[in-house]
């Protein structure tokens, strides 16, 4: 069901912990399977990312994403971690089972968001940063609902 790669980060996580006074932080949540995910990046004068940690609370294949995705910008300019898609995450490790997909959107949205709070706290515009979600899946409800 899991590749050996996913395995490895859920059983070995990387980077896991906080930054204290972190230039962003960014939490996303899923309410449908509970999981939440935080990130915390430490961003120098070059706009490069000299470390990240995380935090999450979710089902194994959150933890190892949540441990990809940090992998994957240490050391990335804030413009290269923008690069870096759900998909990319899932792919570094070798792949996700399907129900599992959106734990590789939470690691994209938890980036951005940590980007997103670094930009704000910064008075600077990051181009392609939209306002992240809470949660993954607002603005998915079903319309009827509001009537």
């Amino acid at each position: 069901m899991y590749s050996e790669k996913v395995m490895d980060h859920f059983q070995n996580p990387r980077n896991v912990g906080e930054i204290e006074n972190a230039a962003g932080v960014g939490t996303v949540g899923n309410a449908k399977c509970g999981d939440i995910m935080r990130i915390y990046l430490d961003i120098d004068e070059n706009q490069i990312i000299r470390d990240v940690k995380f935090k999450t609370f979710g089902c194994g294949a959150a933890v190892a994403t949540s441990s990809m995705a940090t992998e994957m910008v240490k050391g990335k300019s804030i413009q290269e971690a923008m690069q870096i898609t759900n998909k990319a995450v899932a792919e570094a490790l070798d792949g996700l089972p399907p129900v599992k997909m959106h734990c590789s959107l939470l690691a994209e949205e938890a980036i951005h968001a940590a980007l997103w709070d670094y930009a704000e706290k910064n008075h600077i515009t990051i181009e392609g940063l939209k306002k992240p979600k809470s949660d993954i899946h607002e603005g998915e409800e079903d319309e009827s609902e509001e009537y």
